[in-house]
Protein backbone atom coordinates (compact mmCIF):
# COMPACT_ATOMS: atom_id res chain seq x y z
CA UNK A 1 0.00 0.00 0.00
CA UNK A 2 3.12 2.19 0.15
CA UNK A 3 3.52 3.11 3.87
CA UNK A 4 6.79 3.27 5.47
CA UNK A 5 8.04 -0.06 6.78
CA UNK A 6 10.02 -0.52 9.83
CA UNK A 7 13.67 -1.32 9.30
CA UNK A 8 13.70 -4.83 11.59
CA UNK A 9 16.53 -7.16 12.92
CA UNK A 10 16.37 -10.70 11.29
CA UNK A 11 14.30 -13.40 13.08
CA UNK A 12 16.41 -14.90 16.42
CA UNK A 13 18.93 -11.89 16.57
CA UNK A 14 19.69 -10.12 20.11
CA UNK A 15 19.51 -6.41 21.20
CA UNK A 16 22.06 -4.11 19.81
CA UNK A 17 24.20 -1.71 21.61
CA UNK A 18 23.00 1.81 20.31
CA UNK A 19 25.11 4.79 21.39
CA UNK A 20 23.43 7.62 23.45
CA UNK A 21 21.78 9.98 21.17
CA UNK A 22 22.48 13.72 22.06
CA UNK A 23 19.54 16.02 22.66
CA UNK A 24 17.03 16.51 19.39
CA UNK A 25 17.81 19.39 18.13
CA UNK A 26 21.65 19.44 18.66
CA UNK A 27 24.46 17.34 16.90
CA UNK A 28 27.40 15.49 19.07
CA UNK A 29 29.37 19.16 18.72
CA UNK A 30 26.44 21.41 19.14
CA UNK A 31 23.94 23.05 17.94
CA UNK A 32 21.89 21.32 14.79
CA UNK A 33 22.22 23.07 11.92
CA UNK A 34 19.68 25.71 10.68
CA UNK A 35 16.77 24.21 9.27
CA UNK A 36 16.40 20.89 10.65
CA UNK A 37 13.04 20.05 11.36
CA UNK A 38 10.60 20.74 14.64
CA UNK A 39 11.34 18.48 17.65
CA UNK A 40 9.44 15.55 17.98
CA UNK A 41 6.72 14.55 20.80
CA UNK A 42 8.48 10.85 21.27
CA UNK A 43 11.75 10.07 19.66
CA UNK A 44 12.79 6.36 20.15
CA UNK A 45 15.92 4.78 18.75
CA UNK A 46 16.60 0.57 18.90
CA UNK A 47 13.96 -0.16 22.11
CA UNK A 48 13.88 -3.42 23.06
CA UNK A 49 12.52 -5.20 25.65
CA UNK A 50 12.76 -9.28 26.82
CA UNK A 51 10.31 -11.28 29.50
CA UNK A 52 12.53 -14.63 29.43
CA UNK A 53 13.18 -15.62 26.04
CA UNK A 54 10.24 -13.15 24.53
CA UNK A 55 10.69 -10.35 22.90
CA UNK A 56 7.94 -8.17 23.99
CA UNK A 57 9.50 -5.19 22.09
CA UNK A 58 12.32 -6.28 19.33
CA UNK A 59 14.33 -3.06 18.43
CA UNK A 60 12.14 -0.61 17.30
CA UNK A 61 12.57 2.75 16.28
CA UNK A 62 9.90 5.42 15.99
CA UNK A 63 9.49 9.56 15.83
CA UNK A 64 5.98 10.77 16.67
CA UNK A 65 5.08 13.97 15.83
CA UNK A 66 4.36 16.72 18.00
CA UNK A 67 1.06 18.33 18.53
CA UNK A 68 -0.87 15.35 16.76
CA UNK A 69 -3.52 12.52 17.86
CA UNK A 70 -1.48 9.72 17.69
CA UNK A 71 -2.92 5.94 18.04
CA UNK A 72 -0.51 3.13 18.64
CA UNK A 73 -2.56 0.21 17.61
CA UNK A 74 -1.94 -3.44 17.64
CA UNK A 75 -3.62 -7.08 18.34
CA UNK A 76 -3.43 -8.01 22.12
CA UNK A 77 0.33 -9.12 22.86
CA UNK A 78 1.80 -6.82 19.88
CA UNK A 79 3.94 -4.84 22.93
CA UNK A 80 1.84 -1.18 22.78
CA UNK A 81 1.84 -1.60 26.94
CA UNK A 82 5.40 -2.27 27.13
CA UNK A 83 6.46 0.44 24.46
CA UNK A 84 4.38 2.88 26.24
CA UNK A 85 5.89 1.62 29.85
CA UNK A 86 9.16 2.00 28.70
CA UNK A 87 8.57 5.31 26.74
CA UNK A 88 6.87 7.25 29.69
CA UNK A 89 9.74 5.78 32.16
CA UNK A 90 7.57 3.41 33.84
CA UNK A 91 9.86 -0.08 32.69
CA UNK A 92 13.47 0.43 31.96
CA UNK A 93 14.25 -1.17 28.65
CA UNK A 94 16.78 -3.32 28.41
CA UNK A 95 18.63 -1.17 25.58
CA UNK A 96 18.02 1.46 23.13
CA UNK A 97 16.68 5.23 24.09
CA UNK A 98 13.76 7.11 24.55
CA UNK A 99 13.52 10.91 24.16
CA UNK A 100 10.49 12.99 25.13
CA UNK A 101 10.46 16.82 23.49
CA UNK A 102 14.50 16.31 23.44
CA UNK A 103 14.58 15.39 26.64
CA UNK A 104 16.26 12.09 27.78
CA UNK A 105 13.69 9.71 29.91
CA UNK A 106 16.57 7.37 31.94
CA UNK A 107 19.19 10.45 31.74
CA UNK A 108 16.79 13.54 32.58
CA UNK A 109 13.77 11.76 33.99
CA UNK A 110 12.47 15.10 36.19
CA UNK A 111 12.56 17.41 32.26
CA UNK A 112 10.42 14.50 30.91
CA UNK A 113 7.86 13.39 33.87
CA UNK A 114 7.02 17.59 33.86
CA UNK A 115 6.31 17.28 30.11
CA UNK A 116 4.22 14.45 30.35
CA UNK A 117 0.76 12.98 31.83
CA UNK A 118 0.19 9.41 31.32
CA UNK A 119 -2.92 7.27 32.41
CA UNK A 120 -1.76 3.42 32.16
CA UNK A 121 -3.68 0.83 32.04
CA UNK A 122 -4.60 -0.62 35.18
CA UNK A 123 -4.72 2.12 36.93
CA UNK A 124 -3.73 2.76 40.51
CA UNK A 125 -5.30 5.41 41.91
CA UNK A 126 -4.97 6.42 45.74
CA UNK A 127 -8.51 5.37 46.59
CA UNK A 128 -8.94 6.31 50.24
CA UNK A 129 -8.70 9.70 48.90
CA UNK A 130 -12.12 11.49 47.28
CA UNK A 131 -11.92 12.31 43.82
CA UNK A 132 -11.23 16.42 44.64
CA UNK A 133 -8.44 15.38 47.41
CA UNK A 134 -6.52 13.25 44.59
CA UNK A 135 -6.70 16.27 42.18
CA UNK A 136 -5.46 18.35 45.15
CA UNK A 137 -2.54 16.32 46.50
CA UNK A 138 -1.56 15.20 42.51
CA UNK A 139 -1.20 19.15 42.05
CA UNK A 140 0.72 20.01 44.63
CA UNK A 141 2.94 16.87 44.27
CA UNK A 142 3.41 18.94 41.30
CA UNK A 143 4.87 21.96 42.76
CA UNK A 144 1.52 24.20 41.46
CA UNK A 145 0.16 26.46 43.68
CA UNK A 146 -2.54 25.60 45.85
CA UNK A 147 -4.78 27.94 44.98
CA UNK A 148 -4.00 27.35 40.76
CA UNK A 149 -4.08 23.39 41.42
CA UNK A 150 -8.02 24.16 43.01
CA UNK A 151 -9.15 26.29 40.40
CA UNK A 152 -8.01 23.55 37.85
CA UNK A 153 -9.48 20.64 40.22
CA UNK A 154 -12.89 22.37 39.64
CA UNK A 155 -12.78 23.19 36.15
CA UNK A 156 -11.93 19.32 35.32
CA UNK A 157 -14.30 18.37 37.56
CA UNK A 158 -16.83 20.29 36.27
CA UNK A 159 -15.95 19.54 32.47
CA UNK A 160 -15.72 15.76 33.17
CA UNK A 161 -18.94 15.47 34.70
CA UNK A 162 -17.49 14.49 38.12
CA UNK A 163 -18.66 17.35 40.46
CA UNK A 164 -21.03 15.93 41.83
CA UNK A 165 -19.05 12.81 43.50
CA UNK A 166 -15.67 14.91 43.97
CA UNK A 167 -16.70 14.11 47.44
CA UNK A 168 -17.00 10.81 46.89
CA UNK A 169 -14.31 8.31 47.48
CA UNK A 170 -12.40 7.12 44.69
CA UNK A 171 -12.80 3.65 45.89
CA UNK A 172 -16.26 4.05 45.39
CA UNK A 173 -15.90 5.38 41.78
CA UNK A 174 -17.45 3.58 38.87
CA UNK A 175 -14.99 1.91 35.97
CA UNK A 176 -15.50 5.31 33.86
CA UNK A 177 -15.47 7.66 36.73
CA UNK A 178 -12.34 6.43 37.61
CA UNK A 179 -10.88 6.53 34.01
CA UNK A 180 -11.77 10.50 34.23
CA UNK A 181 -10.45 11.31 37.55
CA UNK A 182 -7.03 9.67 35.93
CA UNK A 183 -7.51 11.40 33.20
CA UNK A 184 -8.12 14.97 34.87
CA UNK A 185 -4.81 13.66 37.24
CA UNK A 186 -2.79 13.50 33.89
CA UNK A 187 -3.67 16.37 32.71
CA UNK A 188 -3.68 18.91 35.83
CA UNK A 189 -0.42 19.90 35.10
CA UNK A 190 -0.84 20.56 31.66
CA UNK A 191 1.30 18.35 29.75
CA UNK A 192 3.16 19.04 26.53
CA UNK A 193 2.44 14.89 25.77
CA UNK A 194 -0.27 12.73 27.35
CA UNK A 195 -0.24 8.82 26.88
CA UNK A 196 -3.39 7.08 27.47
CA UNK A 197 -2.91 3.22 27.42
CA UNK A 198 -7.08 1.78 26.40
CA UNK A 199 -8.39 5.01 27.83
CA UNK A 200 -11.79 4.20 26.55
CA UNK A 201 -11.67 0.48 27.74
CA UNK A 202 -14.72 -0.43 29.97
CA UNK A 203 -15.83 3.03 29.87
CA UNK A 204 -19.75 3.75 28.99
CA UNK A 205 -20.68 6.20 26.18
CA UNK A 206 -21.58 9.13 27.61
CA UNK A 207 -18.06 9.11 29.55
CA UNK A 208 -16.54 7.97 26.44
CA UNK A 209 -17.90 11.16 24.67
CA UNK A 210 -16.51 13.47 27.91
CA UNK A 211 -13.35 12.10 27.35
CA UNK A 212 -13.31 12.35 23.63
CA UNK A 213 -13.81 16.16 23.89
CA UNK A 214 -11.48 16.90 26.34
CA UNK A 215 -8.90 14.90 24.65
CA UNK A 216 -9.76 16.49 21.00
CA UNK A 217 -9.79 20.12 22.88
CA UNK A 218 -6.44 19.35 24.24
CA UNK A 219 -5.16 18.26 20.80
CA UNK A 220 -6.86 21.30 19.46
CA UNK A 221 -4.43 23.43 21.46
CA UNK A 222 -1.31 21.90 20.40
CA UNK A 223 -1.12 19.04 22.77
CA UNK A 224 -0.01 15.58 21.66
CA UNK A 225 -2.12 12.93 22.64
CA UNK A 226 -0.21 9.28 22.22
CA UNK A 227 -2.79 6.70 22.86
CA UNK A 228 -3.00 2.88 22.57
CA UNK A 229 -6.08 0.82 21.53
CA UNK A 230 -7.00 -2.53 19.57
CA UNK A 231 -10.56 -0.87 18.63
CA UNK A 232 -9.76 0.29 14.78
CA UNK A 233 -13.10 2.37 14.57
CA UNK A 234 -11.97 4.45 17.52
CA UNK A 235 -8.35 4.94 16.12
CA UNK A 236 -9.80 6.14 13.28
CA UNK A 237 -12.54 8.19 14.39
CA UNK A 238 -9.95 9.94 16.32
CA UNK A 239 -6.58 9.83 15.45
CA UNK A 240 -4.44 11.59 12.56
CA UNK A 241 -1.06 9.78 12.44
CA UNK A 242 -0.91 6.07 13.48
CA UNK A 243 1.80 3.59 14.64
CA UNK A 244 1.01 -0.24 13.92
CA UNK A 245 2.54 -2.85 16.09
CA UNK A 246 2.74 -6.70 15.48
CA UNK A 247 4.84 -9.15 17.59
CA UNK A 248 7.09 -6.44 19.06
CA UNK A 249 7.59 -4.52 15.84
CA UNK A 250 6.54 -1.57 14.34
CA UNK A 251 4.60 -2.60 10.74
CA UNK A 252 3.58 0.64 9.27
CA UNK A 253 4.02 4.22 10.60
CA UNK A 254 2.58 7.81 9.40
CA UNK A 255 -0.79 9.82 8.68
CA UNK A 256 -3.60 8.13 8.52
CA UNK A 257 -4.53 8.06 5.10
CA UNK A 258 -0.87 6.91 4.51
CA UNK A 259 -1.18 3.81 6.57
CA UNK A 260 -4.84 3.33 5.09
CA UNK A 261 -3.32 3.31 1.64
CA UNK A 262 -6.18 2.31 -0.41
CA UNK A 263 -7.79 0.10 2.03
CA UNK A 264 -11.57 0.83 2.55
CA UNK A 265 -11.34 1.15 5.87
CA UNK A 266 -7.97 0.72 9.16
CA UNK A 267 -9.41 -2.34 10.21
CA UNK A 268 -8.86 -3.47 6.80
CA UNK A 269 -5.53 -2.08 6.47
CA UNK A 270 -4.57 -3.32 9.69
CA UNK A 271 -5.29 -7.03 8.93
CA UNK A 272 -3.42 -6.85 6.15
CA UNK A 273 -0.45 -5.54 8.24
CA UNK A 274 -0.93 -7.99 10.70
CA UNK A 275 -0.84 -10.95 8.79
CA UNK A 276 -4.46 -11.76 10.35
CA UNK A 277 -5.88 -14.91 10.01
CA UNK A 278 -9.71 -14.11 8.69
CA UNK A 279 -11.25 -17.24 8.50
CA UNK A 280 -13.55 -16.49 11.28
CA UNK A 281 -14.74 -19.81 12.88
CA UNK A 282 -14.89 -22.08 9.12
CA UNK A 283 -13.28 -24.97 10.68
CA UNK A 284 -15.61 -24.91 13.88
CA UNK A 285 -18.10 -27.12 11.86
CA UNK A 286 -19.55 -28.68 14.88
CA UNK A 287 -20.93 -24.80 15.92
CA UNK A 288 -24.43 -24.17 15.72
CA UNK A 289 -26.28 -24.07 18.76
CA UNK A 290 -26.88 -27.62 18.97
CA UNK A 291 -26.67 -29.45 22.57
CA UNK A 292 -25.12 -32.11 21.24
Amino acid sequence: MGQPKETTHGEGSGPRSYPSLPAYGTTATGPAPAGRGPVPAVLVRGLWKRFGEQAAVAGIHLELPAGRFIGLVGPNGAGKTTTLSMVTGLLRPDDGTVQISGHDVWTDPVAVKSRIGVLPEGLRLFERLSGRELLAYTGRLRGLPGEEVDKRAAQLLDVLDLADAQHKLVVDYSTGMRKKIGLAAALLHNPEVLFLDEPFEGVDPVSAQVIRGVLERYTATGGTVVFSSHVMELVESLCDWVAVMAAGRIVARGPLAEVRGAAPSLQDAFLSLVGADRRGGQDLDWLGGGAL
